[in-house]
Parts: structure tokens; sequence; C-alpha cells
């Protein structure tokens, strides 16, 4: 009896990795090091959708400030530094063709708008793309890390049964570490996988919204070309 509770008192975090089955440690290296990548990812897109939000802020309420088209063009097209400035760029390229003083037809009015919208729907996509990096990685470790941490789940019972018939023995101390590093591996399993999942949707559904945006801002500065063209013609 005191052979068994000292046995169970020596298991501890360390213990199970230390005395763990060399596969059964490769999925707990495994997993620990999936949930840090995660974590690391999430911190990163955590920062990069905040700056995104405040930058896309900024530059709208200098492009609702009053000013021209001219005016941002000279200010933004060169050096844009940011995702709404990007898009906005993208169209201020074949809006040159109109500061120039070339005088355009209705039909040459449209293919400019035309091309424009083209433009910035191809920067959008770039955007997206560009802050869509890393959820690849929050989805793999949140779909596989359950998985893994049964693979180990499994490895583990296995050998708590291996070392029952090898001593002949079901007392406490032959089966607690088996079964011990198997749920052990169950649970960091679980570590990597759920805040994985929670991130993925949080981000994903702040991607939604910031598309939502620059498509809503791209369909603005249409209209604002569209009323210059006008405006020309």
């Amino acid at each position: 009896m005191e052979s068994t509770t000292r046995a169970a008192a020596d298991i501890t975090i360390w213990s199970l990795f230390a005395e763990a089955d060399p596969v059964v440690k490769a999925v707990m290296l495994m997993l620990a090091i999936a949930s840090l990548w995660s974590w690391a990812v999430a911190i990163d897109k955590w920062m990069s959708f905040g700056e995104l939000e405040g930058k896309a802020r900024q530059f709208e309420k200098v492009f609702w400030s009053g000013q021209s088209l001219e005016e941002l063009d000279d200010r933004y097209s060169d050096r844009p530094r940011d995702a709404l400035a990007r898009v906005f760029a993208a169209a201020s390229r074949e809006w040159r063709e109109l500061r120039r003083g070339a005088q355009l037809s209705a039909e040459a009015a449209n293919m400019m708008i035309d091309r424009c919208d083209r433009l910035m729907q191809a920067q959008i996509a770039r955007e997206l793309e560009r802050a869509g990096r890393g959820f690849g990685v929050l989805a793999s470790v949140g779909a596989a890390a359950p998985f893994i941490g049964l693979f180990g789940t499994v490895w583990g019972i296995m050998n708590a049964f291996t070392n029952i018939a090898r001593e002949q023995q079901t007392n406490l101390a032959i089966v607690a570490p088996g079964i011990a590093e198997a749920l052990f591996a169950t649970a960091l399993g679980l570590v990597a996988a759920i805040p994985a999942v929670i991130f993925y949707n949080k981000f994903t559904g702040d991607l939604d919204r910031f598309a939502d945006r620059l498509e809503g801002f791209a369909d603005e500065v249409s209209a604002r070309v569209s009323r210059r063209l006008s405006e020309r013609m």
C-alpha cells in the first residue's frame, strides 16, 4: 500500500514526459511545438488585424475629409503603406489618364471605370491573401492535434497493458504510469487544438469583415471616379 502511494505521488507532469515511451514522448513534443506555433501565429494575427483596422480608419478619415481625387492621388499613389491606400492606388493609375486632360467618350469612360474596378478587385484579392497568411497553421493544428493526441493515448494504453502482462499484476503502481501518460497525451492534444480552433474562427470573421470593408471602399472609389468622369465629359 505504501509503495502504491509513493508511486502515485511520484507521478508529475515532468515525470510523465521523462519516463514516457519514445513514441509517446515524440507525440508530446510534437503537440507542444504545435501549440507554441499556433499561439505565435495567433498573436501575430491579432496584432496584424489591429494594425489593419487602425490604418483603415485613418485612411477613410482622409478619404472623406473633402480632399479631391487629385490630392489623394498625389499623396498616396507613389508609396501606399496600407491596404486601403493600395486599393486606391490601383485605381488611381487609371485615373491619371483623365488628369492629363484628354477628352474621353462615354465608351472610353465606361472602359476606364471597368479597368479601375478590375484593378481594385485584383488588389483586394492580394490584400486578403496577405492578411490570411498563417490561417493554414491554425486550421491544421485545430484539426490534427486531437488525433495526434489520440494516437499517443492509444499507444500509452498499449504500453499499460503490456506492463500488466509482463508484471503479471494489476495494482496501481503498474497501471498508473501508462494510463497517466496516455491521458497526458490526450490533454496536450486538446490544449493545442482548442485555442487554435477558437483563434481560427475569430480571425476568419475578422478577415470577412475586412473583405467587406475593402469591397465597400472600392465601390466608393468607383463612384467618385465615375462622378469626376461625368464632370469632365
